[in-house]
């Protein structure tokens, strides 16, 4: 059970790294280069349902913020399951 705990944990911090490197990434690198779409393939089809849900606010998106907090919420909501079952 540790161990699906671990693994859970693990990978939130996988994505949530991704998710900020995605950011930051979007502000310094060509839409073009390969790493960026990498990237891209990977985080935008977790914050594509959240931008279809929420507005842009101006020039900023909040959805990369909103995503990692989901992703902390799904991480908790899964351990305290498999810690329950024990």
């Amino acid at each position: 059970m540790e161990f699906l705990i671990q693994l859970i944990i693990t990978a939130s911090r996988v994505i949530t790294i991704l998710v900020i490197v995605h950011v930051v990434l979007s502000y310094f690198m060509s839409p073009y280069h390969p790493i960026r779409q990498m990237i891209d393939r990977l985080v935008a089809p977790m914050l594509d349902p959240i931008r279809r849900i929420m507005p842009r606010m101006g020039m900023l998106d909040f959805s990369p913020f909103i995503l990692i907090i989901l992703i902390r919420v799904v991480e908790v909501i899964l351990i305290q399951l498999l810690r329950s079952m024990v």
